[in-house]
């Protein structure tokens, strides 16, 4: 079970990379959390790890640094393994062709 310090720690992790993104585009905190609809402190939590941020600044942060696609794979159905083994495999080529 995840627990509370485990949340804490991927939570402070993406702050952390979404200050580095925010930073490597040259925006000011002002004019980052203006352009995701969110105030400073709200930016400067997101940015701390905090727990209690909505996940739509989160999303529209994603949105605005062009990671939206990232989270496609979250909570995505995955294929059991009995699935995977019924489904056909696709052989590759075993040799190059012949030259003429």
């Amino acid at each position: 079970m995840l627990d509370l310090e485990e949340q804490r720690q991927h939570l402070s992790d993406l702050g952390v990379r979404l200050k580095a993104l925010r930073l490597a585009r040259n925006d000011t905190m002002a004019v980052f959390a203006q352009r995701l609809g969110v105030s400073a402190g709200t930016l400067r939590a997101m940015e701390h790890g905090t727990a209690t941020v909505q996940i739509g600044a989160w999303v529209k942060a994603l949105w605005v640094l062009d990671h939206l696609d990232d989270l496609n794979g979250v909570l995505a159905q995955k294929e059991s393994l009995l699935e995977q083994a019924r489904a056909p495999r696709i052989r590759g080529r075993q040799r190059a062709s012949r030259r003429a």
